[in-house]
């Protein structure tokens, strides 16, 4: 048993999967205790190096998006926030409208759960083996600005075209200058039907012209981002307000 354990201790290094040698002895003690064939035991040993390589690059994927906390749809209060469907989440969370290069859209007042639940998603995706970028609406301005000013804004828009989950977050906090608004315009119809996104932003579509300033644009923008799109209107107090509400009038008033 030594010899072999050794060779499996080769062959796991050979083969760069360092869980074959961990789980391999463990798993065949399980296996003449319970009599599995051979195929049986192979494919659990297998099984077992294949799910430690997909934790191990969900992770980094995890990571590489950047988001600002990793949040689950386990965390998401739907007690609270009611106007939101669990069941369409749910669905949502299975990642079909990325293999469909869809968009989901989620509108709402501030602290209504629409970060949360954008970052839950994209982590789910990381974690599928997706690529995932998220950022503020003003970061990925400022990001498509320094690429236009070094002349690369076409290859910077063809690279974040190849990243299948591109998050959006704060769509309307700040209004954009023109040439903002022209930038933020390229993003979206650069991943139009190509690959998805996901938007979060606290103003209705009709209000977007307060953000974006010319109302055609605008038209062209919601166009392209609603034509294949689930969208979300979440409604409510802020959760961030929970049980503060008495406090935050005191001062108000005062």
């Amino acid at each position: 048993m030594t010899t072999v354990t050794a060779e499996i201790a080769f062959y796991a290094r050979a083969l760069k999967a360092p869980r074959i040698a961990e789980t391999a002895r463990a798993l065949a003690e399980r296996a003449r205790e319970e009599g599995w064939e051979h195929e049986r035991y192979l494919a659990a040993v297998l099984d077992a190096e294949v799910a430690a390589r997909q934790t191990h690059g969900g992770d980094n994927r995890v990571r590489a998006a950047r988001f600002p906390q990793v949040k689950t749809l386990d965390d998401f209060d739907f007690s609270f926030q009611r106007s939101v469907k669990r069941e369409l989440v749910a669905h949502l969370a299975q990642l079909d409208f990325l293999c469909e290069r869809k968009n989901v859209i989620l509108l709402g007042p501030p602290g209504t759960g629409k970060t949360h639940l954008s970052i839950a998603l994209g982590v789910a995706a990381a974690r599928k083996g997706y690529r995932v970028a998220f950022a503020s609406a003003q970061e990925w301005v400022t990001r498509l600005s320094e690429a236009k000013r070094y002349g690369k804004l076409s290859e910077e828009l063809m690279r974040l075209a190849r990243i299948p989950l591109v998050i959006v977050d704060e769509v309307g906090y700040i209004p954009f200058d023109p040439e903002a608004a022209s930038l933020f315009f390229s993003l979206i119809s650069s991943r139009y039907e190509r690959s998805s996104i996901i938007v979060n932003s606290n103003k209705t579509f009709s209000a977007w012209t307060e953000i974006f300033g010319d109302p055609v644009a605008v038209s062209a923008l919601v166009d392209r981002l609603v034509h294949h799109a689930e969208i979300i209107t979440l409604k409510g107090e802020s959760y961030r307000l929970k049980g503060k509400r008495k406090e935050v009038l005191d001062v108000a008033e005062g």
